[in-house]
């Protein structure tokens, strides 16, 4: 009885690693076309790239996984529907939950590992890749000249140079206008040079040959000072063009670039901010009352007026931070809820996918991609939609749960209803026979 669930693992397993790695191409392409306008032309080395990647992969791993559940569910259930397997199996005495049986252990050991992944190492991925991405943003395009164009690259400075060879060293008909000083204007032409960085990519170097330096103040231009020169040196500060990366701990983690256990400190700390927010304010009520309580005269209209300004602002300003406390601590419970609910999406497209596929016979790659699809608009409207809700305190964080509730939900009417039309099918075949 062993050989039918390893032949059914067996054959769910392949469509499963293929669609999740379909999944993940898709996101990669998305991911690449989306930031390609900021790698192009800054000079990156291979490895910044690979590693930005590789970074950026870790999302796209817990967003692939749970999809490619439902494909290879629906793929694998399909086929054997086609190929009249399931009839067979249930003819041999297996139940569609016994044929289920080693798919639902599977999904259970994703839903697990995905939590962990989502937990452990997506939080630093996320955070190392943004790191990475605001340095590279931050890095000027690579320097380069065109021949016979102005430059304008270099900060307070304007090059041209009217011929350049192809490894952009050797320049010829050289002008260079420093532009640091407004009051002084600086102009220096040279016959020809070599242009090269330092070291540390901190500085241009230019050595050039045979030329002169025309310089006179704008408001006195009887000032004008002309020299000739046969080689010169000139360092111009070439800040930015040398990828910069940032410290570890530089930057701030945003809520998903925090593990589970850092979030529900912060939601532990917004909360009892709000128990210290709200003891104040039945404290500035009290010593309102009180006063007005034990005073023996009445107060003149123009003091209680008064008063009751001074009262109204405490208790504005008590309600605003109580309210910035409250919003703080639902935008990490949303997030901690997210984190637990989209794992167990795997185990939810199981429940989905079996009998759907059984009942569709979708067993080929198109139906099989097309049906997934659909499941994965619907959850991830769902899930979406009710983050935004939660985030705007609409609904409380738990609504992260309504798309799995739903489908799992979906998923046991249709095991239950493909179970009893299997049995009444197989009841039918015996009978005929």
């Amino acid at each position: 009885m062993l050989l039918l669930p390893r032949y059914i693992l067996r054959a769910y397993l392949a469509p499963l690693f293929f669609g999740a790695s379909v999944v993940m191409f898709l996101f990669l392409m998305q991911f690449l076309l989306r930031v390609l306008d900021e790698l192009v032309g800054k000079g990156l080395d291979a490895i910044v790239i690979v590693q930005l990647v590789v970074l950026n992969l870790a999302w796209m791993v817990v967003l692939a996984i749970p999809i490619g559940t439902l494909f290879s569910t629906l793929m694998t259930f399909g086929r054997l529907a086609q190929t009249y397997e399931v009839t067979a199996m249930k003819a041999s005495g297996m139940s569609l939950l016994q044929m289920m049986m080693p798919v639902i252990a599977t999904g259970c050991l994703l839903t697990l590992a995905v939590f962990w992944f989502n937990d452990s190492v997506l939080p630093d991925a996320n955070h190392r890749a943004k790191t990475l991405l605001m340095d590279i943003q931050r890095k000027k395009p690579s320097f380069s000249l065109q021949a016979g164009q102005f430059s304008t690259q270099l900060e307070g400075y304007t090059i041209l140079a009217r011929a350049i060879d192809s490894s952009q060293q050797h320049l010829r008909g050289v002008t260079i206008y420093d532009r640091r000083d407004i009051n002084r204007v600086t102009i220096l032409n040279a016959d020809s040079g070599f242009l090269h960085f330092s070291p540390s990519y901190r500085f241009i170097l230019l050595e050039l040959f045979d030329g002169d330096v025309h310089q006179y103040l704008r408001h006195r231009r009887g000032d004008y000072r002309f020299i000739r020169f046969e080689r010169q040196r000139v360092i111009i500060p070439a800040y930015g063009f040398l990828l910069e990366r940032s410290q570890e701990g530089s930057i701030a983690r945003g809520d998903r670039e925090m593990r589970i256990a850092d979030m529900q400190r912060i939601v532990d700390a917004a909360r009892q901010q709000q128990t210290t927010q709200w003891n104040a304010m039945e404290q500035t009520i009290g010593n309102h009352l009180e006063r007005l309580l034990e005073s023996n005269a009445p107060m003149p209209a123009q003091s209680w007026a008064e008063h009751v300004a001074i009262v109204a602002n405490q208790l504005s300003m008590i309600g605003a931070q109580y309210d910035d406390a409250d919003r703080q601590a639902r935008q990490y419970e949303v997030e901690i809820q997210k984190k637990y609910a989209i794992p167990v999406a795997c185990l939810v497209f199981v429940l989905v996918g079996c009998p759907l596929g059984i009942r569709t016979r979708g067993g080929s790659f198109g139906t099989s991609a097309l049906i997934s699809v659909g499941f994965y608009i619907l959850y991830w409207a769902c899930l979406i939609g009710g983050e935004k809700l939660a985030d705007r305190r609409v609904l409380p964080p738990e609504v992260m749960w309504i798309a799995n509730a739903l489908l799992g939900l979906l998923g046991i009417a249709l095991i239950v209803s493909t179970s009893n039309e299997s049995f009444r099918l197989f009841r039918r075949y015996r009978i005929s026979r």
